[in-house]
């Protein structure tokens, strides 16, 4: 199979993680277990996917399997950088929280007062409905214009400030604000210009320099077309009668709250290590994020469409009687999941840049081999 390496360094995160050379235990199973799955996803010559698995903060399993770019034939590696699509919501959620505890901003601010010209149906909906899910906002993608096949995709991208003008021509949301719950990509394009509007900086910027540089997450950008420069990019590729297609770009890739940010296995675990020690927000400061919505009629549902809980940018409910925090990501071309089981100490992340892979069903899979 293509490069498979198992790590088992201590996660510092002042320093690049050490690669510690493949396991030598015939009996660890867990690890050959992982390398199976990821053989079955397809040759080492096509677009592939990566899996990271973190057990108290040290890396215990890297693989990989393919390549980054079909044209360039780069294999895929832990610092190969995906489209992270709706795992970005987890970041959007973490900047709100942090300008909240500055005092930036309070979770019951309106969108009527943050958004001078918003319509009368936003004077009910909150930063907390945003970030729940509950506020009842329209999906953008539903009120675009039809696309026009001669136009290139990068051309008839949609951005945050398009997004916003296209809510203000809306009379009404789909219900009153907390009454259900409804995963609405729109709330969280909006939170990342509620992030611009209380931070006073782009929201690229403030990611970076709150969250990605404390963290020393080196690839990791919120990317802006002619703004920014994604390091050892990945594309995304879709497969079609036996033939892969590109489709690293969507009419919606240009929005950055709701799916905007690139990174790496390496990188996410910085990131899992902020979120482990409580780097960024205090543990009381995390306990909103961390509390799931509750008295929505309609609750939250899963990808799977069974019932599962939500709080700030992670769906909260337990697998296995094990509890957890977890998000994944579709988007053109791109599939993604972090998995992280915090009773456990476990946290698994998979990275795919072919769109035939269920991220998050083979995150579970891969926990399964690791949970006791």
């Amino acid at each position: 199979m293509g490069p498979v390496v198992k790590l088992a360094a201590a996660l510092v995160l002042a320093l690049p993680l050490a690669a510690a050379g493949r396991a030598a235990s015939a009996a660890d199973k867990p690890h050959r277990l992982a390398d199976a799955l990821l053989a079955k996803i397809g040759s080492a010559r096509e677009p592939g996917a990566g899996v990271l698995v973190l057990k108290d903060g040290k890396v215990v399993y890297l693989g990989t399997r393919g390549v980054g770019d079909l044209q360039a034939m780069r294999p895929i590696d832990g610092r190969t950088t995906f489209r992270l699509a709706s795992v970005t919501k987890g970041f959007t959620a973490m900047a709100v929280m942090m300008l909240a505890r500055d005092g930036r901003l309070r979770y019951e601010d309106r969108l009527t007062d943050i958004f001078p010209g918003f319509p009368e149906y936003g004077r009910g909906i909150t930063v907390r409905h945003l970030l729940n899910h509950t506020s009842g906002l329209p999906d953008y993608e539903d009120l675009m214009p039809a696309a026009d096949p001669s136009v290139p995709v990068g051309e008839a991208q949609i951005d945050d400030a398009g997004v916003l003008e296209l809510l203000k021509g809306q009379k009404a949301g789909w219900f009153a604000p907390g009454a259900l719950w409804r995963y609405s990509n729109a709330g969280y394009v909006l939170l990342g210009l509620v992030v611009e509007k209380a931070s006073g900086r782009p929201f690229p910027t403030f990611l970076r320099e709150r969250i990605f540089t404390p963290l020393k997450m080196a690839n990791t950008v919120a990317f802006v077309r002619g703004r920014a420069r994604v390091p050892d990019r990945a594309f995304g590729y879709t497969k079609e009668d036996g033939r892969w297609r590109f489709t690293d770009q969507s009419r919606t890739s240009a929005t950055l709250g709701d799916g905007g940010v690139y990174s790496s296995l390496y990188d996410l675990t910085l990131w899992d290590e902020g979120l482990r020690r409580n780097l960024l927000l205090g543990e009381d400061d995390m306990k909103e994020a961390l509390t799931p919505v509750r008295g929505p009629g309609k609750g939250p549902v899963g990808p799977d469409g069974k019932p599962a809980d939500y709080g700030f940018g992670w769906f909260l409910n337990a697998w296995r009687g094990h509890p957890r925090m977890w998000h994944y990501g579709e988007t053109a071309g791109f599939r993604t999941a972090i998995q992280r089981f915090t009773a456990d100490g476990l946290t698994v992340i998979v990275l795919a840049n072919r769109s035939d892979i269920d991220a998050a069903e083979m995150a579970l899979k891969v926990a399964g081999f690791y949970l006791r």
